[in-house]
């Protein structure tokens, strides 16, 4: 048992939690077949984590899943807004500048 992880009593990263849940996710439509019933709650789910950080619309983000034999996969495509992807653009590059030193 970790004595520091205890008596400061840190919270799991969302992001690991979202990683933890497609994993579930995944494991269960291998095991249960194809099907796309979960592909909304998905949706709705991966665009309540992406709210905390960007505004978009729920129309923004789209999922679609397919199985080729035994491999599937899971796309995901999220729409950034104009003003979202200057202020990331400017972000990246004042990091830049900062390590450049």
């Amino acid at each position: 048992m970790n004595l520091f992880g205890f008596t400061f009593n840190r919270k799991p990263k969302s992001s690991a939690q979202a990683k933890e849940r497609l994993q579930i996710l995944l494991a269960h439509e291998r095991g249960s077949g194809p099907s796309a019933d979960f592909l909304p709650l998905l949706q709705r789910d991966i665009v309540e984590a992406i709210k905390r950080y960007v505004q978009v619309s729920d129309d923004a983000v789209g999922i679609r899943m397919d199985s080729i034999g035994d491999v599937s996969s899971l796309e995901i495509n999220i729409e950034l807004p104009a003003d979202q992807k200057e202020a990331a653009k400017a972000d990246k590059t004042d990091k830049k500048a900062a390590a450049k030193g």
